[in-house]
């Protein structure tokens, strides 16, 4: 059986891998599934339809699975999943979805929560972000792959966030960012790439290269964005950096951070 402190509150239709231990004075609803290996700290709540992968840690006073502070949600049997190997740090909330939004908030792998984060319903979180002190995702967010989000940033309703951006401490992010950019400032824009991510993850002086050429062209040209992307597909297409990058703009919704 898992490892329970005495003192949790352990809902009998929880479901907990025998490798789980949950420490003092947590709470975790019927509705909760846990995977193995992962570690609950004291005074954490786990409620919802709330799934866990293996090997997470949750620190003290998170909540984890509560409803959505959203003024339409009327106790929907909605859904929060969370991946694998990801850190949930002390007061960190993060919300279960509305039916509005799709009905499910879903996080992916080996991401870490700081201290009084905040993931609203319905956001997308992908894998090996760092979601820093106080940060405030809103509502139907989407943060693509190896994104960093700066402490006391917050990122509008909607919004989306490309892979490998960063976003700068207090920045409020109102539109798409792009992937690979980093932006900065109330309210937010652009102010370059974000060359050093891209670089320890991997990224060859070519394609870094071809990122920069796409950014001049998109962002530093005197071109509108429709004549910008038919000269990046011309110039750049057919690499894969580059051809997502133009897939991104092609789906934002709300416009792109210039």
């Amino acid at each position: 059986m898992a490892q329970v402190h005495p003192t949790a509150v352990v809902h009998p239709d929880a479901r907990l891998h025998e490798t789980v231990e949950v420490g003092p004075y947590s709470i975790i609803g019927g509705k909760v599934t846990i995977g193995a290996g992962t570690k609950v700290g004291a005074h954490v709540v786990i409620d919802g339809r709330t799934t866990l992968g293996e090997r997470n840690r949750i620190s003290p006073f998170a909540s984890v699975g509560g409803v959505p502070q959203d003024l339409k949600y009327a106790g929907e049997d909605t859904q929060l999943i969370i991946g694998n190997g990801n850190q949930i740090r002390e007061s960190t909330t993060l919300n279960i979805g509305t039916v509005g939004g799709g009905g499910v908030t879903r996080v992916g792998d080996n991401n870490i929560f700081m201290a009084c984060s905040h993931v609203a319903h319905d956001c997308v979180v992908g894998s090996g972000c760092v979601v820093a002190n106080s940060v405030a995702l809103a509502g139907h967010v989407v943060v693509e792959d190896f994104v960093i989000l700066g402490g006391l940033s917050a990122v509008h309703q909607f919004t989306r966030v490309g892979k490998h951006a960063f976003i700068s401490g207090g920045a409020m992010v109102t539109m798409d960012v792009p992937p690979y950019c980093t932006a900065q400032g109330d309210r937010a824009e652009l102010s370059g790439l974000n060359v050093i991510g891209l670089q320890r993850h991997g990224f060859s002086e070519e394609q870094v290269a071809r990122i920069k050429e796409a950014y001049r062209i998109l962002f530093r040209s005197k071109l509108v964005l429709t004549e910008a992307v038919a000269r990046l597909k011309a110039e750049l297409g057919g690499q894969v950096e580059i051809d997502y990058l133009v897939d991104f703009i092609a789906q934002s919704k709300r416009g792109l951070t210039r």
